[in-house]
């Protein structure tokens, strides 16, 4: 939304949003002081209060700062629109704000603000203090129904992701997947991943991770350095561990990309028994994902054909690449 934060900065830098959410406090106190340079000051506190929230979308006050200023200045339409920002963050469909249509923005949005963020916490630490074995069934059914393509989300669910795989690491490997799927670039889950296969000795999928997390930011080695950790193993009898055929690979990525999948689609799982063959089915697959809106999906399917030596797939995975980083193009 260009109305308010934007989403292309991705991971929050506290000082900053925290510097920007002072100065749009004391603008906000100017204002109530000097009647007369009251909409001057309004004006110089939105846009720092939307500054707070775009360098750190993850502090709440942050948010409350800026639907205080939204709402002293009247402007209901950027009130629905901070509104609809948090609910994409978490990872709730803003479509859901139609069933508010009729409700005055300016009288309760600031109400349903707090309120959104009382029930669900953008600090993780705070949020992991609500969580028990009743609330971990509910999380793990709520989470395939939620929408986490959006950067701030993935980050944000990531992160209570890392707190919950305290309490149990299968869950953790089962949700972190179904989350990286919709965002295959967030390389530090990847690597987080990895790291967890990789103690469990299952070598192939930390394999796998610690490719996709190199393949998406060149700049850290972490499929280089399993590597070599791999190849400096002393296992006795056992023999040392090779890299995974591409064939284990491509089923990595099929179920990479049966993941990806949204819920409540009309597209269908690809199968490993009857997948479709020929370059033209495969062309249609490609479409029919993008056409449906299925990015990532497309994006993992493209990938698996290009490893497998399909080079016309390039563009579409080049497309897919676009389209996940800005969905509006």
């Amino acid at each position: 939304m260009s109305d308010t934060t934007g989403g292309f900065l991705q991971h929050p830098r506290r000082s900053l949003g925290n510097r920007h959410r002072s100065q749009a406090e004391k603008f906000l106190g100017l204002s109530e002081k000097n009647p007369n340079d009251s909409l001057q000051n309004l004006n110089w506190a939105e846009q720092s209060a939307r500054q707070a929230v775009l360098h750190d979308f993850t502090h709440e006050e942050n948010w409350r700062v800026l639907a205080k200023i939204k709402t002293k200045i009247g402007d209901e339409a950027g009130l629905r629109a901070v509104l609809e920002d948090l609910f994409a963050i978490l990872g709730r469909n803003p479509e859901h704000l139609n069933q508010l249509i009729d409700v005055d923005m300016l009288e309760h949005g600031y109400q349903l603000l707090c309120a959104s963020l009382a029930a669900d916490p953008l600090d993780p630490d705070y949020w992991y203090e609500n969580v028990n074995s009743e609330y971990l069934i509910q999380f793990k059914d709520r989470f395939f129904q939620l929408d986490l393509t959006d950067p701030r989300a993935n980050i944000l669910f990531s992160r209570r992701l890392e707190r919950i795989r305290k309490l149990d690491e299968d869950m953790f490997i089962l949700l972190i997947r179904r989350l990286l799927a919709q965002r295959p670039f967030n390389h530090e889950p990847w690597i987080q991943l990895g790291h967890l296969h990789e103690k469990r000795n299952e070598f192939d999928d930390a394999w796998f991770c610690f490719d996709q997390a190199q393949q998406y930011f060149p700049q850290l080695t972490p499929r280089d350095d399993f590597r070599a950790r791999m190849e400096n193993r002393l296992d006795g009898s056992q023999l040392k561990w090779k890299e995974p055929e591409i064939s284990s690979r491509d089923d990595f990525l099929l179920r990479m990309q049966n993941l990806a999948l949204k819920f409540n689609n009309d597209v269908i799982h690809a199968d490993k028994e009857d997948e479709i063959s020929t370059i033209g089915q495969q062309e249609d697959e490609l479409i029919n994902l993008i056409s449906n809106k299925e990015y990532s999906s497309a994006f993992f399917l493209a990938r698996r054909l290009v490893t497998n030596g399909e080079d016309w797939a390039e563009k579409y995975l080049t497309e897919a690449h676009d389209l996940i980083n800005n969905p509006t193009i």
